[in-house]
């Protein structure tokens, strides 16, 4: 009787377990969404405004204005560091440049902080991850192994024979980053496009090189002077300041009106060509049925003075030196959040942290950037009004070891060889950075106040490579 009851019980048993297995095929179970595609495009020496969308009246940017347009746009994004080996070591690992102390002269990135870069990570995490042009740092050997999949770095010249014909650089990494698209359509992949343009070639007279297609591009236009390229503005600046690396460089480029007009035409016909491999690439992800979940982060990797303040390149802490354009277009959101631009402080050492965010990556704590993607749902909470900056080249008198601190308000500069050398500006009211108010006793306590930011910051930063 006990063996005809346990079997009655069995049998009810697996009459239910059936029943259940059955409801759990009939249900339908939600599917989660695919990863998305992330190609992240660095410009050399782009600054905020070689962009149309940016308000620049004269230069060419089609594509990417049509990128700002459909997604976030960031007027107030900044370097930590204006020199492109410092800035590219810290778009990798998401780390000032005084903590992952590499730029010019220093040696290789160390592997501990390469292992926490966003390639290293998504690499990990399953996402095929490319990278095609200029690497700009130094690594160890071996280690780009466990970074990318796919690694094709470029050099100079500017034109390339291809197939019997000159091909333009930034043609070539169009070509290979269309080539990358087609080849890994099958998982998510994370392409890292860095193109040498618009950065001169500064061992060429011609110092610009861009693609016969943008010959005619600027010829009947008119090349604004910029408010500080008086004469006057440079003799009233310090002894100190008129002798860097960008003086110098201003005679290569800009000595001349003639020459003003011609070398900043070559330079925005760089970023055009630029912006024509950009609808190439577009292009091919529409072809390719991928447009629709690829996010593309587009960046500067430095500002760049165009005669301002009687200055040529970049390195120190004036606004045209820092400020380039940032861009996240994601096709996955809504067109209600669309077209939009914060006017928060945004910096490269986020784009690391964004990356990995949009990836569904769990992002490092020892990071200094926070992700960029909470501004497709609005404006957060408690996000910086202020940032530190920093430029540690060793070794060069040309370019001097130089910090800042930045807010909406007020910018603060100091020199670590000139120590009696500072520079206060009212930025909100002063733009140009004319006026110095450093020496003005009236403003002894608002100099005070920023100096100790500065020495905050950088006390921690400094802690934080000796870990």
């Amino acid at each position: 009787m006990k063996n005809g009851r346990f079997l009655q019980w069995r049998s009810m048993a697996m009459a239910a377990l059936l029943l259940g297995l059955q409801a759990c095929a009939n249900k339908t179970v939600p599917e989660t969404e695919p990863l998305p595609n992330i190609i992240f495009i660095l410009t050399d020496d782009q600054r905020w405004d070689a962009l149309a969308y940016a308000g620049n009246p004269i230069i060419h940017t089609p594509q990417m204005d049509r990128l700002a347009a459909s997604g976030l746009y960031f007027p107030n994004a900044f370097v930590t560091t204006p020199i492109c080996a410092a800035s590219r070591a810290s778009l990798f690992t998401g780390l000032y440049e005084r903590t992952h102390d590499y730029t010019f002269g220093k040696p290789a990135l160390e592997n501990r902080h390469m292992e926490q870069s966003y390639p290293f990570l998504l690499k990990k995490a399953g996402y095929h991850t490319g990278f095609v042009g200029k690497f700009g740092v130094k690594v160890n050997e071996g280690i780009t192994d466990s970074l990318f999949h796919t690694f094709e770095p470029t050099w100079y010249p500017y034109f390339v024979e291809r197939e019997g014909e000159q091909v333009h650089l930034a043609d070539v990494h169009g070509d290979l980053a269309i080539d990358y698209i087609r080849s890994n359509k099958e998982k998510p992949f994370c392409l890292s496009l860095s193109f040498w343009s618009p950065h001169a070639n500064d061992d060429e007279e011609q110092q610009y090189f861009w693609p016969e297609y943008c010959d005619s591009l600027y010829m009947d236009v008119e090349i604004p002077t910029p408010e500080t390229a008086d004469p006057a503005f440079f003799e009233a600046l310090p002894d100190f300041l008129k002798t860097t690396m960008n003086r110098k460089r201003w005679y290569w480029r800009y000595d001349t009106p003639e020459k003003h007009q011609e070398m900043v035409k070559g330079y925005y016909r760089m970023i055009s060509g630029v912006d024509s491999v950009i609808g190439r690439i577009r292009a091919t992800l529409k072809e390719e049925g991928l447009a629709e979940n690829t996010v593309i982060i587009l960046m500067g990797d430095n500002g760049y003075f165009l005669g301002e303040r009687g200055y040529a390149g970049k390195w120190l802490m004036h606004e045209p030196s820092l400020r380039v354009p940032l861009i996240i277009y994601d096709p996955r959101q809504p067109d209600s959040r669309r077209g939009l631009s914060p006017e928060a402080m945004a910096l490269n050492v986020d784009v690391t942290p964004t990356i990995l965010s949009l990836a569904g990556v769990d992002i490092p704590g020892g990071y200094h950037g926070e992700s960029l993607t909470v501004f497709a749902e609005g404006d957060p909470e408690g996000w910086r009004t202020g940032f530190f900056c920093e430029h540690r080249l060793e070794n060069n008198e040309l370019l001097p070891k130089t910090e800042a601190y930045r807010d909406e308000q007020w910018k603060f500069i100091r020199y670590e060889n000139q120590p009696d050398l500072e520079e206060l500006y009212h930025y909100k009211e002063d733009i140009h950075e004319i006026l110095n108010l450093a020496g003005d006793e009236n403003y002894s306590d608002l100099l005070a106040h920023y100096r100790r930011k500065c020495d905050s910051v950088a006390h921690i930063l400094e802690a934080e490579s000796l870990r």
